[in-house]
């Protein structure tokens, strides 16, 4: 499906976003928004550090400065502070430490883990097939065009209206010459957990590797990567609370893949490149205690965005739930509000103290509606009225609270002001 890049309603939002930010700049902050209170309600993109992460990390930023590839008493040290991050993490999925191969974060886990089998099976020299999604992150789609380009055909599976795979699909539509089925765990937009047991089971079947994203749900739901099936599974340290800039890519024991990078022998020749020490332990206590408290934080996500959302749907009119409504991560709500444009949504609730998103983070700034909404058969106009919001572990009732005192002017404000909001209204008379 393609959709117009430009709309009335998104040049209203990049006036709106100029002008709030022009008041900013030129004005400064008032009194009351100096003292704004303000809550957090975008952890898909990324999560704050956790305070038991920063002291982990402290002493490696400083005293314990060790290359872990040197053979004397500092590089040991912090090749020992690497190999425990290592049990850590594959402590956190049902690994093998020997399995987990560090990375710089879930882009180049996702891009290793999709070159890298493709590579190793002998693209660009013999026919091959990768079969993904239509609702992947784009670390995975621009990994397959960029496969495209070079040859490879990709298969992409559509989703239904829930935004959920059927194994089926990707049963029927598995040939020979299949060496990968990539598919995300739990959707980052709107929390579609994927059936994944099923289709690494398939994968397994017919012979081909299977790499799942699962950047969104470590740490959110429980993993153990031989009861999912999976030869490959990505994830990252900042969406559990640990650093920005480093990640971690499972590797099945005795799966062949290619480097992406290339140059020492660092990670058993699996990724070049001396260890983000740092950055690793944190990793490693991040997913230490993203396993601790695993149980004890779902129950309270599920809970604030259940009364998020509830909320919401109860005060405010014409607002429905995209996705599935049942099979999602605890975490996530991304809603549909009739008749907004979800960028000055987003700028009027940050104006208000309140971080939400439209979206991936990683798409911000772009024309184009969410390929995800598209996937999902929303048109132009719905796909540019949806709103994630997604809860972590520092969210309490009282912000859940307090967003559904400012959500409902916000929207009724926006609604004033769309033509199309206002034809409807005359419609119904």
């Amino acid at each position: 499906m393609t959709f117009p890049k430009l709309s009335i309603t998104l040049e209203m939002s990049g006036i709106f976003f100029f002008l709030a930010r022009f008041r900013g700049a030129v004005l400064g902050k008032g009194p009351e928004e100096s003292i704004m209170r303000r809550i957090y309600l975008d952890y898909n993109a990324t999560t704050p550090l956790a305070g038991e992460v920063f002291e982990a990390m402290k002493p490696y930023l400083s005293g314990e400065f060790g290359n872990a590839s040197s053979i004397h008493w500092y590089g040991q040290r912090a090749k020992a502070a690497v190999e425990r991050a290592r049990e850590r993490v594959a402590g956190l999925i049902g690994a093998r430490p020997n399995e987990i191969v560090f990375t710089s974060g879930g882009t180049e886990a996702d891009n290793t883990a999709v070159f890298g089998v493709v590579e190793a099976a002998g693209g660009g020299k013999k026919h091959v097939n990768v079969i993904s999604s239509s609702i992947e992150h784009h670390a995975v789609l621009n990994a397959c065009k960029a496969l495209e380009r070079k040859g490879v055909e990709i298969t992409y599976i559509p989703v239904g209206s829930d935004g959920v795979v059927d194994p089926e699909e990707v049963r029927r539509a598995i040939r020979p010459e299949t060496v990968l089925i990539s598919l995300m765990h739990a959707n980052n937009e709107i929390g579609t957990i994927q059936p994944i047991e099923q289709i690494g089971r398939i994968a397994a079947e017919c012979g081909a590797r299977f790499h799942s994203d699962a950047v969104q749900s470590a740490g959110k739901l429980p993993l153990n990567v031989a009861e999912l099936g999976a030869d490959l599974l990505s994830l990252s340290g900042h969406k559990i609370y640990g650093p920005q800039g480093v990640g971690a890519l499972y590797v099945r024991r005795g799966i062949r893949f290619a480097p992406r990078l290339y140059g020492g022998h660092h990670e058993r020749d699996r990724r070049a490149g001396t260890e983000n020490v740092a950055g690793i332990v944190g990793l490693g206590k991040a997913a230490e205690l993203a396993a601790a408290s695993l149980a004890e934080e779902t129950q309270h996500l599920s809970m604030l965005r259940d009364r998020l959302e509830a909320g919401i749907l109860s005060r405010i009119p014409q607002v429905s739930v995209n996705g599935d409504a049942q099979r999602r991560l605890p975490s996530t709500t991304n809603l549909q509000f009739d008749y907004v444009e979800g960028e000055a949504f987003v700028i009027a609730m940050d104006l208000k103290g309140i971080a939400c998103s439209t979206g991936a983070a990683c798409s911000s700034g772009t024309l184009e509606p969410s390929h995800v909404m598209a996937a999902l058969g929303k048109t132009s106009d719905q796909a540019r009225s949806a709103i994630r919001f997604s809860l972590g572990r520092f969210n309490t009732t009282d912000d859940i609270d307090s967003t559904l005192e400012i959500i409902p002017g916000v929207v009724e404000r926006l609604r004033s002001l769309s033509p199309r909001y206002k034809k409807s209204k005359l419609v119904a008379v």
